[in-house]
């Protein structure tokens, strides 16, 4: 098994709790667990759902602020999700709390997802359309 931390990831493991006590904002949070949602509706490849990156970008900029701001949330999942699969990533955008927050997000949805997945990507897939995450095809 191929192991791989950057020493962002080994800091952020080795520096005690406090130091490294990011949180995220009330906001960040909403746009996080909403953005998580409607990739794990994809990643479990729910029918009749695909990506609305424009749609992602206003939902984020609506939430914190900008387009600028809903961007780097989004670049942060993406470094998180490389950081956790051990793939190369942009050390400026990875967050530690976005990591830990997106896991929990995605532990709870794919595990509603993988109990009843018809019901559960009707649910998750129409919320994420009607955010604007995700669009119909």
């Amino acid at each position: 098994m191929k192991i791989k931390l950057s020493a962002v990831a080994v800091l952020a493991i080795l520096l005690p709790g406090s130091a490294r006590a990011a949180t995220l904002s009330d906001a960040e949070a909403t746009f996080l667990d909403q953005l998580v949602t409607a990739s794990v509706v994809l990643e479990q490849r729910c029918d009749g759902y695909e990506v609305d990156g424009s749609g992602g970008v206003q939902l984020g900029a609506r939430l914190l602020g900008s387009p600028e701001a809903a961007m780097a949330m989004i670049d942060a999942y993406a470094a998180a999700i490389k950081a956790r699969d051990g793939e190369s990533y942009d050390p400026g955008k990875f967050r530690p709390e976005v990591l830990e927050a997106a896991g929990n997000t995605f532990k709870r949805v794919r595990t509603d997802l993988i109990r009843n997945p018809q019901r559960a990507c009707a649910d998750y897939g129409e919320t994420s359309v009607e955010r604007g995450l995700l669009r119909r095809y």
